[in-house]
């Protein structure tokens, strides 16, 4: 099998959502002091490649560490949105080439290049998001979660956080942000695992996300 990262590195100066503190790596042990070197991480839970719980808008919905390890990991589909203009809409009509394969999936993963952005301030700009059309049908085919290469499901400037909101008030449904590298996913179905920091009552927590796929031979 072929694992493909698809995890942003958490550094300093790394990209953060408008409002949140960067990550900080500071030396906790030293091999001069110590013998060993140990590091310190203070972050935000949803700093970098990360996923996102019910818990993180309603107080009575599931956090990370009460799913089951089975609700991050599965199927999952790459569809393809790399020619979704700025500030525009991803809807059905996506997945309307793959919509058997996509109804299949326990994740969708949109792939709209935005990821190329990381890093500069581009990256905070209009990406396109998806339709409440889209929102639902993830629900209805009872879907695992969703994830993209952008910095969030919601346009940045929609401070009510309305497709949060209707994908995480349903459903026992993750998302994942600030995924990277899914062009290299291939077009069918794959392996995809999502693990989530586990720490009590998460709203959200850092994800390692990996796609694994055969041997190319």
């Amino acid at each position: 099998m072929r694992a493909i990262d698809l995890t942003h590195t958490i550094a300093p100066g790394m990209p953060v959502y408008p409002g949140t503190e960067p990550p900080v790596l500071s030396p906790g042990s030293t091999y001069a002091r110590d013998g060993f070197r140990e590091t310190r991480l203070t972050l935000f839970s949803h700093t970098g490649t990360h996923m996102d719980a019910p818990a993180h808008l309603f107080p009575d919905r599931t956090a990370l560490d009460a799913l089951p390890a089975s609700q991050f990991c599965g199927s999952a589909l790459v569809v393809d949105c790399t020619d979704a203009p700025e500030g525009g809409r991803i809807g059905l009509e996506r997945i309307a080439r793959q919509r058997e394969q996509a109804d299949r999936a326990d994740f969708l993963l949109l792939r709209t290049g935005w990821d190329a952005r990381w890093g500069t301030p581009a990256y905070f700009g209009e990406y396109p998001v998806i339709t409440e059309e889209f929102a639902d049908y993830l629900l209805a085919t009872r879907k695992k979660g969703v994830g993209l290469d952008v910095i969030g499901i919601d346009p940045i400037a929609d401070a009510n956080l309305s497709l949060h909101r209707r994908l995480l008030s349903q459903a026992d449904f993750v998302i994942i942000e600030n995924l990277c590298n899914l062009g290299a996913c291939g077009e069918g179905l794959f392996s995809f695992f999502a693990l989530p920091l586990k720490f009590a009552d998460s709203d959200g927590a850092p994800v390692r996300a990996l796609a694994l796929l055969p041997e190319e031979s």
